[in-house]
């Protein structure tokens, strides 16, 4: 599979409309996913300076943070745009599609996808994204998969849009249906959309052991964004902030509550003995 295999559509979303640099710093939702996303890896990733390869790892958002610990990051990423401000912030960065990656067997203790499953509709790039990672990480390593949550689109117009408009609400309801967020419809790019159980069962389809779907943000993300939005203050580690992030590690063991959060993050074990 040629490296430049990703969707013309998608390249210019990440090149063209949307910074990725900020998007997890500029948004008191966005600060949230970062700090949930932190407390959760930091949860299961070996001791540093294990290597981790950041396969869709964009400008290095989450590897600025993961170097600041101490782990050897190899990023890669689709967009040059992102490759480029990786570089240039100090990270061996390179082109790569998450569907096939250059890297040699069992050569990192940990694969983190904390972006390729967004963009891939179909159901086999998806498990051959997971097996890619698999592949390329250690027995008894970890692989860490973020998704975006099926509800996520009708929680995010809700506190932006109020959901008005025939296009807005077809284009939701699609995307409750089938996951699929199709290209061409304005506000995102091409995009699919997990339930908690699908993400756990792509996981184990690619071979994966006891993987543990978490939600990210909790139930309070879309409370959290209207208020900012529509109040115009910066909600981050605000009081209405700290309750939502109290609200997301109230919510971890509840499964009903999984599907109320923007994004979920399954991480899981590859198969075999661990590697001394």
């Amino acid at each position: 599979m040629p490296a430049h295999s990703v969707g013309a559509e998608i390249i210019a979303f990440y090149t063209e409309t949307i910074n990725e640099s900020d998007r997890l710093s500029s948004s008191a939702d966005g600060v949230l996913e970062m700090v949930r996303t932190q407390e959760l890896l930091r949860r299961h990733l070996p001791a540093a300076p294990a290597r981790i390869v950041d396969i869709g790892a964009g400008p290095g958002a989450h590897a600025r943070w993961l170097a600041e610990d101490g782990y050897d990051l190899h990023l890669i990423d689709p967009v040059p745009r992102h490759v480029a401000e990786a570089t240039a912030a100090g990270f061996r960065s390179e082109i790569g599609d998450a569907r096939a990656l250059a890297a040699a067997d069992a050569s990192y203790d940990v694969a983190l996808l904390l972006g390729p499953l967004y963009h891939l509709i179909d159901h086999g790039d998806r498990i051959r994204a997971l097996r890619e990672a698999a592949r390329v990480v250690r027995p008894g390593g970890i692989v860490a998969a973020s998704a975006i949550g099926r509800y996520a689109s009708l929680f995010e117009h809700v506190a932006t849009t109020a959901l008005a408009g025939e296009r807005v609400r077809d284009a939701v309801s699609d995307v409750l249906v089938s996951g699929v967020h199709a290209a061409g419809r304005k506000g995102f790019t091409s995009a699919y959309f997990h339930t908690g159980a699908g993400l756990a069962a792509e996981a184990v389809e690619a071979g994966l052991l006891a993987p543990v779907v978490y939600g990210v943000e909790g139930p309070a993300w879309s409370a959290l964004k209207a208020t900012e939005q529509h109040t115009g203050d910066r909600l981050a580690h605000s009081r209405m902030f700290d309750a939502a992030l109290a609200a997301a590690r109230l919510a971890e063991p509840y499964p009903d509550l999984l599907a109320a959060s923007s994004h979920m993050l399954a991480v899981a074990t590859v198969p075999g003995a661990p590697t001394p």
